[in-house]
């Protein structure tokens, strides 16, 4: 019985030690991927941190990166803290707001907006007003690259999107994903386009008078959002906006008013009943 016991404590000891061990070659690897020169290496690293969860030392860490020299790596630094949402994220988003890259000022402002902080909604108004920027003027290939990930609409962005603009659905009307997936799979799609998506059913009274203003964008892609948002608004108070949107160069935008326009016109009818 004595060696039986023995025995236990042996194993238990042994098994603390390879648990500690292996704890220890997962830091390593981290830390080594933090730290690579590879700015791949760094952006997977930062990416693998959203599965650590808000503990340190990578919580306290993760702001730091936001310094990367590399945009992709500070993409990731922003997706990353936006998955770990401690009490410091959104004043680590708001540096990355005031920086000097507008894919980076971007992705913070659109970080922001989902965790429901009003610099968020600020800076996606600025955006789509054309005061911000979401593209950098001089656009090396890391830029490039860097806006085609921001582009292109992921199956989880897309949920995203649908699970959290917060359009309130209506019974027998559809909740326009079909329209939203062919604006952002457009590759000209701007990112001021993506703001106007975003901020559609936000209730501030600065965001309506974006929207209105943006329906006589030049950007194509940001007066198709603008009616698509306006649309998703269910108020047939609005559906004179679109009207002159009937005759507008870009078939994207003409067929989003028509459409627009038969949604809050059968609102209004079914209110009438």
């Amino acid at each position: 019985m004595r060696s039986f016991v023995l025995s236990l404590f042996l194993l238990s000891i042994v098994h603390g030690q390879t648990h500690a061990a292996n704890e220890l070659r997962a830091r390593t690897h981290l830390d080594i991927g933090l730290k690579d020169k590879n700015p791949d290496t760094r952006k997977q690293a930062v990416q693998a941190l959203g599965l650590v969860g808000p503990r340190d030392p990578y919580a306290t860490q993760l702001p730091s990166l936001l310094d990367d020299k590399d945009i992709e790596v500070r993409l990731a630094v922003i997706s990353s803290l936006l998955d770990l949402k401690n009490k410091n994220t959104a004043n680590a988003l708001k540096k990355a707001l005031d920086g000097d890259v507008p894919e980076v000022s971007f992705a913070a402002a659109k970080a922001l907006w989902t965790l429901g902080d009003p610099s968020g909604r600020s800076a996606l108004v600025s955006v789509l007003s054309g005061d911000m920027k979401t593209q950098s003027g001089f656009i090396t290939k890391q830029k490039r690259d860097a806006l085609r990930m921001m582009h292109t609409p992921k199956t989880m962005f897309l949920f995203a999107l649908r699970q959290g603009i917060g359009f309130a659905p209506i019974p027998g009307l559809g909740e326009g994903l079909s329209s939203l997936q062919g604006i952002l799979g457009d590759p000209s799609v701007s990112g001021r386009a993506t703001a106007a998506l975003l901020l559609g059913a936000d209730k501030d009274p600065h965001v309506l008078p974006a929207l209105k203003d943006a329906l006589e964008d030049k950007d194509w892609s940001v007066r198709a959002a603008a009616v698509h948002s306006i649309a998703l608004r269910n108020d047939p108070a609005l559906e004179a906006e679109l009207l002159p949107l009937f005759d507008d160069t870009k078939e994207a935008v003409r067929v989003r008013a028509a459409a627009g326009y038969l949604r809050l016109e059968w609102i209004r009818s079914a209110r009438k009943k």
